[in-house]
């Protein structure tokens, strides 16, 4: 798939959440603020294409209904903490657009301050928080490097709800 593929998919799935959300054509006239006329950021779980799949299957069926994200991460890629109502659009590991996420609540803890709500939130694993600390700890040691991990590593919950479809 080409990159003007993507980019037509990518604004006939905006398009369609648009409407879905009550967002028509009239509102650009009428009175729509410029943020909501262009589409959203658009992202994907994970560091690869499998895992990416994978999470996104746990959003769909209901399961994950947060993320997790270090600060380093969002620092090194230049992107700003999530705010509550914004809205994102994730795409699979193939890059195709599969929902609409509205933020509900964003807090920023130390690593080693998650709690047990958030990590059975996460929906991944066995949901617990031993699980949680465990495979976060590896997934961020892979990503950031080792020497960038640390029990205090700042991160970024944020809590979201599926939207579209």
């Amino acid at each position: 798939m080409g990159v003007d593929d993507r980019d037509e998919r990518m604004a006939q799935f905006w398009e369609a959440a648009r409407g879905h959300l009550g967002l028509g054509k009239l509102d650009m006239v009428v009175g729509m603020q410029a943020e909501d006329a262009v589409a959203p950021p658009a992202w994907s779980f994970g560091d690869n294409a499998r895992l990416a799949d994978e999470l996104l299957g746990l959003v769909l069926t209901g399961r994950k209904t947060a993320t997790a994200t270090s600060m380093l991460e969002l620092e090194d890629a230049g992107d700003p903490v999530p705010r509550v109502g914004d809205l994102s659009i994730v795409v699979d590991g193939a890059g195709e657009p599969r929902a609409l996420l509205r933020t509900t609540q964003v807090e920023i803890a130390p690593f080693d301050e998650v709690g047990e709500d958030f990590a059975f939130a996460e929906g991944e694993d066995d949901r617990s928080l031993a699980s949680w600390r465990t495979q976060h700890e590896l997934y961020w040691r892979r990503v950031l490097g080792d020497d960038r991990f640390s029990p205090r590593l700042p991160v970024v919950q944020e809590r979201f709800e599926v939207v579209y479809p």
